[in-house]
C-alpha cells in the first residue's frame, strides 16, 4: 500500500475511460512516462471491467412481417492511474496532448 506521504504531496488518482482502445491505451503510456520522468511514485495503468451497454431494436419500422431484431452494443474501456505528487506537478503532467474520446478524471486524496 501506500506510506503517508509528506505535507505538500496528495495522493492523485487519475481516471481515463474511452470508447477506442488504442487511444486509451495511447494516453496512459503518455500520462506514465511524463510521470516516471517527474520521479513520481506510479501504480498502474490498473484496467477495470469493460462495460457493455446493449440495445435490442426491431428491424422493421412497422408491427408487420417476422420478427427480426438489430443488436448493438458499446463498449466502454476503463484505466486507473495513482500517482503521489504536489498537485502542481499533476497539472503539468495532464497537460499533454489528450486523444479525442478519451474522457479524464483527476480525484485529490488529502494526505
Amino acid at each position: 500500500g501506500f506510506e503517508e506521504p509528506p505535507k505538500d504531496e496528495h495522493r492523485i488518482r487519475i481516471t481515463l475511460s474511452s470508447k477506442n482502445v488504442k487511444n486509451l491505451e495511447k494516453v496512459c503510456a503518455d500520462l506514465v512516462r511524463g510521470a516516471k520522468e517527474k520521479l513520481l511514485r506510479v501504480k498502474g495503468p490498473v484496467r477495470m471491467p469493460t462495460k457493455v451497454l446493449k440495445i435490442t431494436t426491431r428491424k422493421s419500422p412497422c408491427g408487420e412481417g417476422t420478427n427480426t431484431f438489430d443488436h448493438f452494443e458499446l463498449r466502454v474501456h476503463k484505466r486507473v492511474i495513482d500517482l503521489v505528487s504536489s498537485s502542481e506537478v499533476v497539472k503539468q503532467i495532464t497537460s499533454i496532448t489528450i486523444e479525442p474520446g478519451v474522457e479524464v478524471e483527476v480525484t485529490i486524496a488529502d494526505p
